[in-house]
């Protein structure tokens, strides 16, 4: 079973590629995938990397994380799945918006 890694704390100057390359002495890569801001499409930081072999995945984690890495240090950790969001993206506002006043509309 593929195992996917979260990769934080990358400088933002580092390539998929150039992450490509220091995983591939501890195993087999599937893929490499950066998340960037969707409005300005610039890389923030962190990405993932998916390895088909568990037991290299795991020699990835110990061997990488923690590591100087162009001048940072590298976080490196099973990747975990984002909770559900509910429907209408949250946002963590409550009612129905408003200048305030009671629920029959007085102020």
């Amino acid at each position: 079973m593929a195992k996917k890694l979260y990769v934080g704390n990358l400088s933002y100057t580092v390539t998929e590629d150039q992450v490509q390359t220091l995983f591939a002495p501890h195993g087999t890569i599937d893929s490499v995938k950066f998340i960037k801001d969707r409005d300005s499409g610039r890389f923030k930081g962190f990405g993932f990397v998916e390895m088909p072999n568990d037991e290299e995945a795991k020699k990835a984690v110990e061997a990488l994380h923690g590591q100087d890495y162009e001048g940072r240090k590298l976080i490196v950790s099973e990747a975990h799945d984002r909770p559900e969001r509910s429907p209408g993206g949250g946002g963590g506002q409550r009612g129905r918006g408003g200048y305030g006043g009671d629920r029959d509309g007085n102020r």
